[in-house]
């Protein structure tokens, strides 16, 4: 099959001026459906996120024995029948939160579980998660390779109890356990023992999420989780906006010196000179008439990362960005990715040990590459408001959270 042609992104030289509702939040549509496939009876979920992440979740599920029934913007989600001994396959595409989050499901089960994904998955850090699941007692066999291809063997029991994991890599780790956590026999009293815990936030939505549905968490302690074992209620939720999907239309305000209406979001629009103001349920975003240099520390939003550094690059002086070293195990090596990608442009970037230092320069069309990570794709619009003749590879990639992004983009600043 051949690969789709790249994409021209629109080039836009009067201030953009537009309002936007971004879909459902991708980290909520997975967490509701692990947790409704855990849960004690049915549950429905209204406006889910139906991009190419949360279908492969949903899948995922299914193939483990729940149901998830789809009825447009409805989602309902009979829990897992943890019965049944046959082996399945389980798809995790490049979704992080599939190939982190099922596993623990997996070894809920009496049968064996083998878990692939795409290419560019084979690559992402899994060594974490396989280490995790056998000080867990859990039978995993990956051939030694850290990484996928790997089967989980369940036994349809998971002990539990005290454990310790370094999850510097990505906060997904300790969510992965968070949420599995009450179906363990004897609950989880987890420690995370690295130098630092990216995407905190992240975190605390999944505690936020298991305390919903009436499960004990205590978080009182920092890095430390003590999640008691017991039933997970059943719950009826509609999944909000997601937060990170906003930060690209954000941007288009910031780049063009124009405005976007964005419904409840809060984003950095300030730190690059711009300003934000509410209106009603809304809150709307200008762009001011230069855009400012940064020294930011993004540890707790690095799913922002690619879009701070478009700006970056198009502002009048230098920015430093900090605290997002994590960024090299996600999709791609995001940090590597945008320092080349930027500097084929005519860019000067460069790595530094846990971010990026970007020192404006002209900038010229060519090929943005994406790396199959739909964040890059959207670094890649937003520089191109401002550099002509850029063309997207694969901007198809945004389907991964935001379905028919190009002709929403399109339509909004074109």
């Amino acid at each position: 099959m051949n690969a789709p042609l790249p994409w021209l992104a629109p080039t836009r030289d009067t201030p953009v001026d537009a309002q936007v509702l971004v879909p459902g939040s991708k980290s909520l549509t997975n967490r509701a459906l692990v947790l409704a496939a855990l849960a004690d009876g049915p549950s429905t979920l209204t406006r889910p996120l139906g991009s190419r992440d949360t279908q492969l979740m949903a899948a995922a599920l299914t193939s483990l024995g729940a149901q998830v029934e789809k009825d447009g913007m409805t989602w309902r989600v009979t829990p897992l029948d943890r019965t049944s001994t046959a082996p399945v396959s389980v798809d995790c595409g490049l979704a992080g939160t599939v190939m982190r989050f099922v596993p623990p499901l997996a070894a809920l089960r009496s049968a064996p579980a083998t878990f692939d994904g795409d290419p560019h998955a084979r690559r992402r850090p899994m060594g974490q998660t396989i280490a995790t699941l056998r000080a867990l007692g859990v039978e995993v066999d990956d051939e030694g390779r850290g990484a996928l291809p790997f089967v989980v063997r369940g036994t349809g029991v998971v002990e539990g109890g005290p454990l310790e994991v370094d999850a510097s890599a990505s906060s997904q780790f300790v969510s992965a356990l968070l949420l599995a956590a009450p179906a363990f026999a004897n609950g989880l009293d987890l420690r995370h023992v690295g130098a630092t815990l990216p995407s905190l936030p992240h975190v605390e939505m999944t505690v936020h999420e298991l305390r919903r549905r009436g499960v004990e968490v205590d978080d009182s302690t920092p890095d430390r989780w003590v999640v008691a074992p017991g039933p997970i209620r059943a719950l009826d939720v509609e999944i909000e906006p997601d937060l990170s999907n906003a930060g690209v239309f954000v941007a288009a305000a910031v780049a063009t010196g124009g405005r976007m209406r964005v419904r409840g979001w809060r984003a950095l629009v300030e730190a690059f000179g711009g300003s934000v103001e509410r209106d009603g349920a809304d809150l709307v975003f200008h762009g001011g008439s230069s855009i400012q240099g940064v020294d930011l520390d993004l540890h707790d939003v690095g799913e922002l990362t690619p879009v701070v550094a478009a700006l970056a690059a198009l502002a009048d002086g230098p920015s430093r960005l900090r605290g997002v070293a994590h960024l090299r195990g996600h999709e791609t090596d995001r940090l590597a990715a945008l320092a080349t990608e930027l500097n084929r442009l005519g860019g000067d970037v460069t790595e530094t040990e846990d971010g990026l230092e970007i020192r404006p320069r002209p900038l010229h069309g060519a090929i943005f590459e994406t790396y199959d990570d739909h964040r890059m794709a959207h670094a890649a619009v937003v520089l191109a408001l401002r550099v002509p003749e850029l063309f997207v590879e694969n901007v198809s990639t945004t389907v991964k959270t935001y379905p028919n992004f190009a002709p929403v983009w399109e339509r909004l600043v074109a």
